[in-house]
This record gives structure tokens, C-alpha cells and sequence, in this order.
């Protein structure tokens, strides 16, 4: 170690406690790791589905040609693209346990730049449109459930004990014998060579249970609920420089003589994949040397034995066995059957990620449509005559303004949700209430208004009241994302393995060779001993969190796209509005259900 890294380890050290004391991160994340979660992760991982999914009926229609049917090719595509999530989601997650959470992020958004590219490639619907929108399918999950799988990490503060120790032994935490290492790196690596005993286990299961509930009310309730507030702020950022910045572009470049609809388009796609593929790089970068990270790589998710230098030789380590892709799935599915903060995190994020394909599709779908039927932009996307161009315009104009209205209130909004995340009034979750309030009315509302123009052109009854409605949709949205992300964040970071648990290992002699079981609270465990705590679970739990989303999606984006063309342009948000009812009725049946077990327990 060189004299100038010695004496920056304490400046460094120093300024990652004061950011843990300003902003909700753990004493062990590092000013480049939390700026790049914040302005990498969480300002683009939807910014960059907001931007196709608001352009991509101006694709069908100004790029491929299409006039009719466009609300059903529409739900296809987001069909196709949520039918791919089901599968990548969960894939994603299970891989980065072993792959590690910065390459998968890498890959998501190295993927999207090259499917943006793609996409404007296409001359018709089937197969190359559907083929682009799989690619970027891919691309998004990784980009999505990593802000879920990461924000665990960020804010674990049982890393945080070893730290420092661990930093003079190349930055990996010493297990030593104090009860701050117990859990000393954020995710135990599979690879450990510390087998745990059923002495150790006790250990561990009597120090959780003498901090288990300081550090659930405290750190696992603060700070992950904090954490969100500022991940759906960004979001909500992320949004906005979508909507003012990329979705705008189409028309900007549409101004310049020459330039067709078509080319317009086209242009605007690959200026976005260019900066998907900077964020990938950016990434790459600040992601480096996350705690709990350690060992992870491509060796680990390819079963490759490491090999490893001590004194003059080299020699393979010894091989361990990593719990099976299916039993960490299964444990994460679990979990949300037997832990209410689980539970509300997989149902929040079912509503979650429909609200902002609801948003960012079906309400420029709505306006496009509206356009279109009232005799605007009918001509081919090919010609440049000025008219046709300044219709179009007006349609993009639109579309942006309602949207970016709300995700502009979301991004007010996402603190305060973030506040309320972690209260309760009278046991009733105030945030989750509030949001899915604000969800049944605006969706309800907004189909129902006789125009979606805030002004009354030649009599269409456009209002401004539109902004209220749309202020309604963004609440409901942002509340559902950071609600959803902080119960998910509270319920990863509670103590893993209870003391009863623990007595009856002991009691039962449990042989650290026993078969693969199931632990306390839904840890897994392996045949050589090793606890898959839930922080351990990070990532097969934000690939069930996104999961539920897709599903949601699903029934979203086909049956509401199809309904939008048979029956009413107004289908999808009533179906939002329901999706937001059913929410709402849960969170108030796992209230009452606490409460009558309180009651009982008193």
C-alpha cells in the first residue's frame, strides 16, 4: 500500500460517515457507489421504457406506416415484452446473486442501446418489431431489478462494522469475533470458506435476536424507506428527462427541412440508445467494490473453480457448492406468503410498474388516437409538407405535457412518500392508502373527460382540469414505487434467523451436512450449512418484485390494448383503477390482520 492510500483511507472513510449521516446510505457505500445508484441506476431505469413506450405508436404510425389497429399492435408489443420480463426477471435476479448486481446493471443497459438501435430498423410489425421490442425487453428488466436488488446493499449497516477492518486486507470484511461482524459483508458470499455450525448458528440466531428489533425499526425502517423516497425522486427525474428531452425530439427534428417523419423518428432513437450506452459505461465504472459483492463474477455464475496465490504457488481453491437457482427462487417466492412487509413490496410492485406503463404508453396512445380520430396527421409518414408535419407535432406536444405533468408531480411527490413509507396512523399505512386513493380516482377520471387538450379547441371541450387528473395518475404512481420499494427493502434487511429457529437446530443436532432445508423466516439453506440470509436473497427477491410487475403488465398491455380498440379508448385506465382497488383492499386486510394479532398477543 503506497503512503498516499494510506493516508486516503481515513479522508475517504471519513466522508463516507458523513454522507451515511445526511443521506440514507450505509457507512460502507462510497460517494461514487450512492451517486452512481442515484444518477445511473435509479434516474434511467425506467426513463429509457418511458421514452419507447410513449414513442412507439408514433413509430407505428409515422415510421411503419400503420393507421388502424394501432392500440392492439400496441398491447402485442407490450404483451411480448412483459411475456419475455416474466422469464428475464427473476433470470436477472438469480444471476446477480452469483454475477454480481454492477454487471448485470452493464448488460441492461448495454442491451437497450443496442435494441433502440434496432428498433427503427424495422419496415413492419411482425417479426421485426417484435423481435426489437424482446431484445429490449432483456435490456430493461436487468436495468429494473437492479434498483430493487441494489438498494439492500446501500443501506445495510451491519456491513459496516467490519468495514474499516476489512479494508487492510484488500477491502473484503474480517469475520472476527464481535457481534458488529456477524453479518460483516452485506451478502455472505456462497464461496465462504466458514461453514456454519449449528454453534455458530446459535451464535448468530442469539446476537439477531438481541439487535433484531433496534435494527428493524430503525436502520431496516428508516433507511430503506428513505432510500426509496430518493430512488423514486430520480425516477421521477428520469422521467422528466425522458419526456423533455427524448421524447421531444422527433419534432425537433422534424423542424429541419427535409427531413420526413419517418427520418424524424429515426434520428431521436439513436441519439437515445447513444446515452443508454454512456450510462452502461458509467455503471461499469461507480459500481465498483460494492461490500457484499465480494467474489462474484463471471468464474462464480459459470461454476469455475478461482484459484488462489499463497506464498510461492498456486493452487485451486477448494470448490463450494452455491444453493440451486430453484431453492433461491422458491425461498423469495415464499417470503411473500409469510412476511407482510414481503407481501406488500411483490403487490405494490405489481401496481407499480402497470402505473408507468400506463402513463408513459397508453396516455400518448390516447392522445394519438384522439388526434387521429378527429381528422388530424392522416397523411403519409413520408411526406414533408409543413401542414402534416405541424398536426403530427401537436400530438407529440400533447402527449409529452400530460405525461411530464405526471411524472413532474411524482417527482414532488417521492420524498414525501418516502417519509410516510415508514409510518403508520392508527396501524393503517398512510402512503399506500394515499396512493391507491389518488389511483382510483384519476384513472377512473381521465376517460371520462370529453378532451385530453387543456384548452377548448373548436368546441372539443379540452379543460384544464386534465392537469389535475394527470397529477392524480403521477401520486399514484410515485406512491406505489417508493411504498413498494421501502416495505421490500424493510423486509430484506429483517434479522434473518430467529432464536427459536435457532434452539431448534441446536436441540435437534442439526448436522452441518444436513440436506437442503428451509430455514427461519424463509432462509435458505445448503447441504454444507451455509444460511442464505435475505440479504443474500437480494436479487432473487427483486426478480419475484419484478415479476409481479410483468404479470400486471401483462394483463395490462394485451387485454387492455385490445379492449382499447374494440370496446373503449378508456379500457386501460379502468383497469388501472382496478388494479389500484385491489391494492388498496390488501393493504388494508394485512393492517387488520396485525392488529387483531397484536390484540391477541397483549
Amino acid at each position: 500500500m503506497t503512503p498516499s492510500n494510506h493516508h486516503d483511507q481515513p479522508r475517504r472513510r471519513r466522508l463516507q460517515q458523513r454522507i451515511a449521516r445526511l443521506l440514507p446510505f450505509s457507512a460502507s457505500t462510497t460517494p461514487l457507489q450512492a451517486t452512481t445508484y442515484l444518477l445511473g441506476i435509479s434516474l434511467f431505469s425506467i426513463s429509457f421504457l418511458v421514452f419507447l413506450n410513449s414513442a412507439v405508436s408514433f413509430v407505428i404510425t409515422d415510421l411503419i406506416g400503420l393507421k388502424e389497429g394501432v392500440g392492439d399492435i400496441v398491447g402485442t408489443l407490450g404483451f411480448v415484452d412483459e411475456l419475455v420480463a416474466l422469464v428475464a426477471c427473476p433470470v436477472w435476479g438469480l444471476a446477480s446473486d452469483r454475477l454480481g448486481v454492477r454487471w448485470v446493471a452493464v448488460l441492461g443497459y448495454a442491451v437497450i442501446a443496442l435494441a433502440l438501435a434496432v428498433f427503427v430498423q424495422a419496415r413492419d410489425v411482425y417479426p421485426s418489431l417484435v423481435l426489437a421490442r424482446i431484445l429490449f425487453a432483456l435490456g430493461a428488466t436487468a436495468a429494473a431489478t437492479m434498483v430493487t436488488a441494489i438498494l439492500p446493499v446501500l443501506t445495510d449497516d451491519h456491513g459496516a462494522g467490519g468495514a474499516a477492518a476489512g479494508e487492510s486486507s484488500g477491502g473484503v470484511a474480517s469475520r472476527g469475533p464481535t457481534r458488529s461482524n456477524q453479518r460483516d459483508s452485506v451478502a455472505m458470499s456462497f464461496e465462504s470458506d466458514a461453514t456454519i455450525t449449528p454453534e455458530t448458528f446459535t451464535r448468530t440466531a442469539e446476537d439477531d435476536a438481541a439487535v433484531g428489533s433496534e435494527t428493524d425499526a430503525e436502520g431496516s425502517g428508516r433507511k430503506p424507506s428513505a432510500l426509496a423516497g430518493l430512488v423514486g425522486l430520480f425516477t421521477g427525474c428520469g422521467a422528466l428527462v425522458s419526456l423533455i428531452f427524448f421524447l421531444p425530439l422527433p419534432a425537433q427534428f422534424s423542424k429541419r427541412e427535409g427531413v420526413t417523419l419517418a427520418d424524424a423518428v429515426t434520428y431521436s432513437f439513436y441519439v437515445v440508445a447513444v446515452v443508454a450506452l454512456l450510462v452502461a459505461v458509467f455503471v461499469f465504472i461507480g459500481l465498483r467494490g460494492l461490500k457484499g459483492e465480494e467474489g462474484k463474477g463471471w468464474r462464480m455464475l459459470l461454476g469455475l473453480r478461482r484459484k488462489e496465490s499463497h506464498g510461492s504457488g498456486a493452487h485451486e481453491s477448494k470448490p463450494h457448492k452455491p444453493l440451486p437457482y430453484h431453492r433461491l427462487l422458491l425461498s423469495s417466492v415464499r417470503l411473500g406468503f409469510t412476511d407482510p412487509h414481503i407481501a406488500l413490496g411483490y403487490l405494490g410492485g405489481f401496481v407499480a410498474r402497470a402505473s408507468t406503463v400506463a402513463i408513459s404508453l397508453f396516455i400518448p396512445l390516447y392522445v394519438n388516437t384522439f388526434f387521429i380520430g378527429n381528422g388530424f396527421c392522416q397523411g403519409s409518414p413520408h411526406d414533408p409538407s409543413p401542414e402534416l408535419k405541424k398536426e403530427c407535432r401537436a400530438a407529440y406536444v400533447l402527449a409529452s405535457i400530460l405525461t411530464g405533468v405526471a411524472q413532474f408531480v411524482a417527482l414532488l411527490c417521492a420524498p414525501v412518500f418516502g417519509y410516510l413509507s415508514s409510518k403508520r396512523w392508527r396501524g393503517m399505512n398512510v402512503s399506500v392508502t394515499v396512493a391507491t386513493l389518488c389511483g382510483v380516482i384519476g384513472y377512473s377520471v381521465f376517460p371520462r373527460l370529453q378532451s385530453p387538450e387543456f384548452k377548448d379547441v373548436d368546441g372539443r371541450g379540452g379543460s384544464g382540469y386534465v392537469f389535475l387528473v394527470a397529477a392524480l395518475l403521477g401520486i399514484s404512481q410515485i406512491g406505489a414505487i417508493v411504498s413498494s420499494l421501502g416495505s421490500l427493502g424493510r423486509g430484506v434487511l429483517k434479522a434473518d434467523i430467529s432464536k427459536p429457529a435457532a434452539s431448534r437446530a441446536q436441540t435437534d443436532g442439526t448436522d452441518e451436512n444436513a440436506p437442503l432445508l428451509e430455514g427461519a423466516n424463509g432462509a435458505a439453506t445448503s447441504g454444507d450449512g451455509l444460511v442464505a440470509s435475505r440479504v443474500q436473497l437480494k436479487g432473487s427477491i427483486a426478480g419475484v418484485y419484478s415479476l409481479c410487475g410483468g404479470a400486471a403488465i401483462l394483463l395490462l398491455t394485451k387485454l387492455g390494448g385490445y379492449l382499447f380498440d374494440v370496446t373503449s379508448t378508456g379500457a386501460p385506465f379502468y383497469m388501472m383503477a382496478v388494479f389500484n382497488a385491489v391494492l388498496l383492499a390488501a393493504t388494508l386486510a394485512i393492517d387488520l390482520g396485525r392488529g387483531i394479532r397484536a390484540r391477541s398477543e397483549r
